[in-house]
């Protein structure tokens, strides 16, 4: 009787624990909340008839390269400015473990169709994968659904997360035009005008539906 009322106890006491780290919707726009951005999430994106690289460039060479240059170019990617808020750290470990398990076969496509290929149901799933361990705040994570030659375009969610549980706190689908020299640059150009297209016309909204 004892040993029972002790494991609950100490379940009670962990669900607790818990409880003070979650965050809420409230908290992605709140500078007081810490913020990591997490990367570019190829895991699933399509390439639709872009030939301009081999499904092996795109994998170990692109889709790195998409990431790099965010990292490196902070004063263009610049999320805190974009996101009205405090300094975001930058940890990319997680997503970059997931990106290097895409198989390259499963890269290129031939179909239109492929833009709209995920739901946003999917995006827990995709989520579920990253190791967050030890990671506490809002998770910032671009999922990149599709870069489509024929729209020359890329559709992507902009996905807010709780690391400490994993729970996706808000997504949303996003469409932004390519332009640039070079894959990498082409692509990349897609998230940059993301970044601001929030600032004008998303942030505002985003306020008023999160509570910040």
């Amino acid at each position: 009787m004892k040993k029972n009322l002790l494991f609950l106890l100490c379940g009670i006491f962990l669900l607790a624990g818990n409880s003070l780290y979650a965050q809420k919707k409230a908290d992605i726009l709140n500078e007081a909340t810490p913020m990591t951005y997490l990367g570019v999430d190829f895991s699933r994106t399509k390439v639709i008839n872009d030939f301009a690289a081999t499904a092996s460039d795109i994998k170990n060479r692109h889709f790195a390269g998409i990431n790099q240059v965010i990292i490196a170019e902070p004063k263009k990617f610049d999320w805190p400015k974009y996101l009205d808020r405090g300094n975001i750290t930058n940890d990319i470990a997680a997503v970059t473990a997931i990106n290097e398990k895409v198989d390259e076969k499963d890269i290129s496509s031939t179909s239109t169709a492929d833009e709209t290929h995920l739901k946003e149901s999917d995006i827990q799933g995709m989520v579920n994968k990253y190791d967050l361990s030890g990671k506490k705040g809002v998770g910032l994570v671009v999922i990149m659904e599709s870069l489509s030659k024929p729209s020359e375009a890329a559709s992507m969610y902009i996905t807010f997360i709780d690391m400490a549980t994993k729970k996706v706190l808000y997504t949303e689908r996003m469409v932004e035009k390519a332009g640039g020299f070079g894959f990498r640059n082409y692509y990349a150009s897609t998230i940059y005008k993301a970044m601001q297209t929030i600032k004008k016309s998303k942030l505002k909204s985003w306020r008023s539906s999160f509570g910040s």
